[in-house]
């Protein structure tokens, strides 16, 4: 049985500028470093895997592959995005902590279940950071919002 999320991975451009990203600018503290010789397969490769750790004790890790042919780009939010859960205390005070880095910022969005702010990470990834609402648990019930319901009806409705 899936007893949680231990971590997501995502490829990084630099380690150490993704470090200042996650742990400097979000207070996210760097919890293992694992450098990769060998993959599984017996592949050698260069890489450096790294952990950030949140608050409920799941991670955030990043792959940093120097030489590879990834392609960067800068995401849009309906392709990619990192959703991290906050108070709404915090909002305000890290919007304005990211427009004063010079890091590419905005919000507060209004979600009708959680209010968000939006930056970009030093990798292009669009980094959520959203704090729940008081209707925010009834509302992502789904033995009370259809949500299987809305589902079908949007597969039988879309255009292709």
């Amino acid at each position: 049985m899936i007893k949680g999320l231990h971590h997501n991975a995502y490829r990084c451009r630099d380690s150490e500028e993704t470090r200042k990203f996650y742990e400097d600018f979000l207070g996210l503290p760097l919890a293992h470093t694992l450098p990769i010789g060998e993959t599984k397969t017996g592949r050698e490769t260069t890489a450096l895997h790294t952990f950030y750790q949140l608050d409920d004790g799941s991670y955030l890790a990043f792959f940093e592959v120097p030489g590879s042919d990834f392609e960067f780009k800068e995401q849009h939010d309906f392709d990619l995005h990192i959703a991290l859960e906050v108070d709404h205390d915090v909002l305000e005070p890290m919007l304005e902590k990211g427009k004063k880095a010079g890091i590419q910022s905005r919000g507060v969005a209004d979600h009708h279940v959680m209010d968000s702010i939006y930056f970009r990470d030093p990798n292009g990834y669009v980094i959520e950071l959203t704090a729940k609402r008081g209707n925010h648990d009834n509302e992502m019930n789904p033995r009370i919002n259809k949500a299987r319901a809305k589902l079908d009806r949007w597969q039988s409705e879309k255009v292709a």
